[in-house]
């Protein structure tokens, strides 16, 4: 079954505001070292995981944390019955096995179409998003396309070729849920390790021609 979208355009603009916010995750990354990065993304993970936990098993956080945020929650993150993390949680896990497991430009890269792409295919897709299908529009596709073509231009050092083809499959990845059986991965998650994983490839295949 389709998930409907409850969030009006002014709680969507603040919650993709903050997600924006993110952004300074790749821009810090790119003049510090993996190390520091490693050093600052940890407990940030970590806080934010142990609060997406107690927010399921612990009624005064729970209480505090849907009090608080609950206008900019989707549908699946107000599931009393499903344990399950939030969007915040998931844009921190990206962000640290990006650092973890790529080389620098490439996570730089993956993070900021997540941020940047992400952010105005949401807000373009709700605004002017008439051509519907499934729970996307081809409008908001058409904005994160167009946005990542742009991120991948301005990320200095990156090979375009790498860079284009990666903006095409984060576009590919949030027009369509990624899925593990009954379990939507979320596109925090999905869009910067499959752009991710992309661009590793295409340059690893551009070595060895």
């Amino acid at each position: 079954m389709e998930e409907i979208d409850r969030l009006e355009l002014r709680y969507e603009v603040a919650r993709k505001a903050i997600h924006l916010s993110s952004l300074s995750i790749p821009v810090i990354y790119w003049f510090i070292s993996r190390e520091l990065a490693l050093f600052l993304l940890v407990p940030l993970f970590s806080g934010f995981f142990l609060i997406d936990l107690l927010k399921n098993f612990f009624t005064p956080v729970s209480v505090w944390y849907h009090k608080t945020f609950d206008s900019m929650l989707r549908s699946h993150e107000l599931r009393p019955a499903k344990t399950h993390l939030n969007g915040a949680t998931y844009i921190v896990m990206a962000a640290l096995l990006l650092v973890l497991f790529f080389p620098k430009i490439i996570a730089v890269t993956a993070f900021s179409l997540v941020a940047v792409s992400d952010t105005l295919a949401a807000i373009i897709g709700k605004s002017f998003g008439k051509h519907r299908f499934g729970q996307k529009s081809v409008e908001g596709s058409a904005a994160f396309f167009l946005s990542a073509v742009a991120v991948v231009c301005i990320v200095p050092g990156l090979n375009l070729f790498v860079g284009i083809i990666m903006a095409i499959t984060a576009t590919l990845t949030e027009a369509f849920m990624v899925r593990m059986g009954e379990f939507k991965i979320d596109d925090n998650l999905s869009i910067p390790l499959a752009s991710a994983v992309a661009g590793t490839l295409c340059s690893l295949l551009s070595i060895f021609r």
